[in-house]
């Protein structure tokens, strides 16, 4: 095969996968196309690289831009995507980039974008069903070993709170009662001192907790974390 010397030409863009625990589920952030290619499907956020800026700043100006979303408590480079044939109309490299909202933000969206369930998607876009699954995966490994369950959370939570954003994100039943000795053995959980606005009913007051830290951090790089098992 004879490969021509000229300069390659093609489109960069930065596409976001982006998670919110949505009624104990998770959900990626999309919107329905309505040109082609892929009229009518569903797509992630994305948009074309400027020439002067970095992929970090344009991600985080398409969705600024297109869905009004400011809330985003972590943001790290996923992958890039080189298939020559990804995109019909043209060559098109993708950079993905992983975002977490916490689960009490509700930003305000464009009427053809959603909310819409991680693990069971509708027909989407160009191979963006396939990186939503490396998404799901990366997610689910970095809470095995860091503190990532920051990015989902609100500020302040019970650990009946984080027990089901923890549920919704691993796609597993998991007990709060381990779940809180892991992540408080790491130091990735402390107390606030407060409890949580009685519901009426009796019982006693749920305490209140917030991560230590609010920034990533490699808490236990050899663990694999089970929240539900009798040992870890």
């Amino acid at each position: 095969m004879v490969r021509s010397s000229a300069a390659p030409t093609y489109r960069h863009e930065a596409v976001a996968v982006v998670f919110k625990i949505t009624d104990s589920e998770l959900t990626v952030l999309a919107w329905q196309r309505v040109r082609d290619p892929y009229d009518g499907a569903w797509a992630l956020p994305s948009g074309p690289l400027a020439i002067d800026e970095s992929l970090g700043a344009c991600v985080a100006r398409h969705l600024a831009t297109k869905v009004d979303l400011d809330e985003i408590a972590h943001l790290e480079q996923l992958e890039t995507r080189s298939d020559p044939d990804r995109d019909p109309f043209q060559r098109t490299i993708a950079t993905a980039y992983l975002g977490l909202v916490p689960s009490t933000a509700e930003p305000q969206l464009p009427e053809n974008a959603a909310w819409i369930r991680a693990g069971e998607l509708p027909p989407m876009a160009f191979d963006h069903a396939s990186v939503v699954t490396s998404a799901i995966e990366r997610l689910q490994r970095k809470l095995s070993y860091s503190n990532l369950g920051f990015g989902l959370a609100p500020e302040e939570f019970t650990i009946a709170q984080l027990r089901d954003i923890y549920s919704a994100a691993l796609g597993r039943d998991v007990s709060a009662t381990n779940l809180q000795r892991v992540l408080q053995r790491r130091g990735q959980l402390e107390p606030t001192g407060r409890t949580a606005p009685s519901r009426g009913g009796g019982g006693r007051p749920a305490a209140l907790f917030r991560f230590a830290d609010r920034s990533l951090a490699i808490t236990d790089p050899f663990a694999a974390l089970r929240p539900g098992d009798r040992t870890s």
